[in-house]
């Protein structure tokens, strides 16, 4: 899977600014959008801007430095690795450099072909520190924050293969002057890169010859120029028939042209190859990008904070209007008890009224049973001097019996513990109190308790 999921490329142009978004699909990057804007006027920001979906879809946002800042250098170094290349670089920057150190921001390109086996060519190009600072403060100042700067001629250079010996002219209109790139391949290599700029006035085809001389003799002198070059042109429309004439005045002879890439073609080269992890076109200083990258962070961090904010405002709206609600709903409530309140008081009292007399009446029956079993059961010969009905739930019962008939009271009591009204028991088994009797003479005295069944609370 890509490392980058889209990629933005701007060319921040004088007359306008264009944008082209490429989308990762299939291992490459496919164009998914266009837009552009007027100079000095902000970029789209739904295309530009990152947010939160940035951190699991990664957005890569790439500019085109302006061509008239940028100063190109070929070189040839023994093969190592990148990084040993880079010091090599760095080493011999100074030769190279046509500004300060200190004052640039430089990077290379390593080129597939070479002139051996055992040797690697490289495009050292330099900018202007002061320029990079200039053109980055413009594109902040349209809402665009640059991930990184690239160059997008290495991209047309690489496009054009060269398969015989000869220089390539590539026409550029930019500041107002007419100026070409001449790339010098001999031998099956890069050699040289030269920025023409031709005057606005005066003779200028006799001034583009005389710095081609100029540039032969220099090749001539360091020792790659060993024949006369075949001459190519790389334009297209107007610009490749104009060029076409100039240079066949200039040089004396009829030159070739070929196609070059297109704007949106070159745009999704340079997206291909700033998203490719080898890629060492790395312009931007590193102080701006960590300046991008805690902005990106605290972007992030005050949305998220502004999120929470409203979601906490949310809440304590939905809590507000749900406890209104309620109390509302309390309020009905509770005029609807005050409502009812009267009647619900009387109607507990007739409630407990209507009980006590139902107790009344299960009382009064229950004795009325108690005393009719009594009377059934009762044999001859017993006397009862006492009949009690205690709290509605227990018999009392005691008299007299002739010694001789103690039998006949015994079956008494347990006539009356089983006796039933219908098919519900009576008495309880448990509970109450046994039958004691004592003697005294020819006559004895007895006494027992039943427990009413209703009255306790145990299953039969």
């Amino acid at each position: 899977m890509p490392r980058w999921n889209s990629c933005n490329v701007v060319q921040a142009a004088a007359d306008a600014n264009r944008l082209w978004q490429f989308e990762s699909k299939s291992g490459g990057y496919v164009l998914a959008r266009e837009a552009g804007s007027a100079p000095g006027q902000p970029l789209p920001p739904k295309l530009v801007a990152k947010s939160w979906t940035s951190i699991w879809q990664p957005k890569l946002n790439v500019a085109w430095l302006p061509p008239e800042n940028i100063f190109l250098r070929v070189v040839e170094l023994p093969k190592s690795s990148l990084e040993e290349t880079r010091s090599m670089v760095e080493f011999q920057l100074e030769k190279l450099s046509p500004l300060p150190v200190a004052q640039s921001v430089w990077t290379f390109q390593i080129l597939a072909q070479a002139s051996a086996e055992n040797l690697q060519t490289l495009i050292v190009v330099i900018v202007e520190r002061r320029a990079v600072e200039e053109f980055l403060g413009r594109l902040e100042a349209q809402g665009y924050l640059a991930d990184r700067l690239e160059v997008p001629a290495l991209d047309q250079l690489q496009s054009l293969p060269a398969t015989e010996d000869g220089a390539w002219i590539f026409p550029e209109n930019s500041g107002g002057k007419n100026a070409v790139l001449i790339a010098w391949w001999f031998g099956g290599a890069l050699r040289n890169l030269s920025f023409i700029v031709l005057p606005a006035t005066g003779d200028r085809a006799k001034s583009l010859k005389d710095q081609i001389t100029q540039l032969a003799w220099a090749g001539e002198l360091e020792g790659w120029l060993t024949a006369q070059p075949k001459w190519h042109l790389a334009a297209d429309g107007a610009m490749a028939g104009e060029w076409e004439t100039f240079l066949r005045d200039s040089l004396g002879e009829p030159v070739p042209v070929t196609a070059p890439l297109s704007t949106v073609e070159l745009a999704a080269r340079t997206a291909q190859r700033a998203t490719t992890e080898n890629s060492t076109a790395v312009l931007l200083p590193g102080d701006f990008s960590a300046r991008y990258r805690q902005q990106f962070v605290d972007r992030l961090w005050l949305r998220g904070l502004f999120a929470t904010g409203i979601l906490y405002v949310i809440g304590v709206v939905i809590y507000f209007c749900a406890t209104w609600f309620l109390g509302v709903q309390t309020q009905k409530v509770e005029q609807q008890v005050a409502g009812i309140s009267g009647t619900y008081t009387n109607a507990l009292q007739f409630k407990a009224r209507y009980e006590v007399l139902k107790e009344r009446e299960d009382l009064k029956f229950a004795a009325l049973d108690c005393w009719k079993l009594v009377a059934e059961e009762l044999p001859a010969g017993i006397s009862i001097q006492r009949f009690s009905f205690a709290d509605g739930q227990r018999l009392n019962l005691n008299g007299t019996v002739p010694v001789t008939d103690i039998g006949k009271i015994i079956d008494f009591n347990d006539a009356l513990q089983k006796a039933k009204i219908g098919e519900q028991p009576v008495f309880s088994m448990q509970g109450g109190e046994p039958l004691v009797y004592r003697n005294s003479g020819n006559a004895a005295t007895w006494n027992f308790a039943l427990q009413l069944r209703h009255a306790e609370d145990e299953k039969p």
